[in-house]
């Protein structure tokens, strides 16, 4: 099974603030998401160093025509936030299901997605 990482799930994964482990499987994230972490404001050095440690380790889908023409049905028909419509159109595109902890994502119709449980 193949899995495309949402930022704030990538975020929560990353800090062990999900409360199980993310099921098996082939794992990508969006040049978004990449960007998105990357830009993230750290705590420490060694956090900053965890995430271009992960990104390392993971696949990056680059924006492709097919996610740009995607991405623009998603913005129109689900009226999404750009950032989230790329990811989206990124794990549909790679026919991926979406980790998200974003709700409205989440309830997008059309969208494959899993929202996993955060530790209290």
């Amino acid at each position: 099974m193949r899995y495309c990482l949402d930022t704030n799930t990538a975020i929560y994964f990353l800090a062990g603030r999900l409360s199980q482990p993310l099921p098996e499987g082939e794992w990508l994230i969006s040049v978004i998401t990449e960007l998105e972490l990357r830009s993230y404001s750290f705590a420490t050095p060694s956090d900053e160093r965890k995430v271009a440690e992960f990104i390392g380790q993971i696949s990056v889908v680059d924006l492709t025509p097919e996610i740009k023409t995607l991405s623009i049905t998603m913005r129109r028909e689900k009226q999404l936030k750009l950032p989230d419509a790329i990811v989206a159109a990124t794990a549909n595109a790679a026919q991926a299901i979406l980790i998200t902890n974003d709700n409205r994502l989440a309830q997008a119709s059309g969208i494959r997605c899993m929202v996993p449980s955060l530790k209290t």
